[in-house]
């Protein structure tokens, strides 16, 4: 089982002004070949799969609690399309085309079928697929196709951070930056363990240490890039620690299994977009459903 929590794991900027094109750019981190998407779906499955879970528990343990992050990575991602988005459009009767700069957009597809938010696609509008899942029942290679994984993810995170400077979009990377550089090393430590090659010597890929990105570079001061969390509370994924040990091999610092998950921040609140008819609940509906809602209690 999974629990949720109504929280945004990192506190987004409040947003000034959108950029509707740097939300297509951003959109390949959601559900490009190596989005958070992929990295999620894989995770996911492979802790779904996993053959002799007991045997082999602190493997396990290892890539199902990275899976529940990812779900949060996957709700950071898209709420940050969400908020780059803002004032893409303005409030008036249809006939004086309140969505016109929707045409001129990179991802017009986002005014016309999702009122402006993310959608499960690439940076491109190609939609996500479970083509992109890998699970082959085989562990080194499963943690070999997650190494790579996340390389591909942690290239494709710093290319799109130099493309766009908007504060949102930065923040959200300069933080996943941090967070998948900790899986990278995780997957390489479990690599270690399992076969005996040190994996860490050919990190970091890029070549690139985070501290260069000004937005990652705080969350690396903060300690996050040392510790994983088991997303549990009573213990059922405490054995990541015989994994995730020793030091970090580029900080030095010691490395921190940390029981439970971060506290989180609030929720962003999507403004209503009356133009896109959404919510589509107007004044008088809203009173109804009010009444209807109290009915009964």
């Amino acid at each position: 089982m999974f629990q949720r929590v109504n929280k945004l794991i990192i506190e987004l900027p409040e947003v000034e002004y959108g950029d509707a094109n740097a939300a297509s750019a951003v959109q390949e981190l959601l559900g490009g070949k190596f989005g958070e998407m992929s990295t999620l779906n894989n995770y996911m499955y492979q802790s779904f799969n996993f053959r002799g879970k007991k045997k082999l528990k602190p493997f396990h343990d290892l890539v199902a609690s990275i899976t529940a992050e990812e779900f949060g990575h996957v709700e950071l991602v898209a709420n940050t399309i969400n908020l780059l988005n803002k004032s893409s459009s303005f409030t008036a009767p249809p006939d004086l085309t309140p969505l016109q700069n929707g045409k001129n957009m990179r991802n017009t597809q986002a005014f016309i079928a999702s009122a402006q938010t993310a959608l499960a696609v690439d940076s491109m509008g190609k939609p996500w697929t479970g083509e992109n899942v890998f699970s082959s029942g085989n562990l080194v290679l499963d943690l070999l196709h997650n190494f790579f994984l996340e390389c591909g993810a942690r290239t494709h995170k710093m290319r799109v951070y130099e493309m766009t400077a908007h504060p949102v979009a930065r923040e959200m990377i300069g933080y996943l930056l941090v967070r998948g550089g900790v899986h990278i090393i995780a997957y390489a430590k479990a690599l270690e363990i399992a076969t005996g090659v040190d994996v860490t010597r050919m990190l970091p890929i890029p070549n690139l240490d985070n501290r260069v990105f000004d937005q990652a570079r705080k969350y690396e001061e903060l300690g996050y890039g040392n510790v994983l969390f088991t997303w549990n509370t009573v213990g059922d994924y405490k054995d990541i620690d015989k994994i995730w040990k020793g030091v970090h091999p580029v900080s030095c610092e010691p490395l921190i299994v940390q029981e439970g998950s971060p506290k989180g921040y609030d929720m962003p609140d999507l403004d209503e977009l009356p133009e896109e008819f959404a919510p589509g609940i107007g004044p008088e509906e809203y009173q109804m459903i009010a009444k209807r809602l109290m009915a009964k209690m």
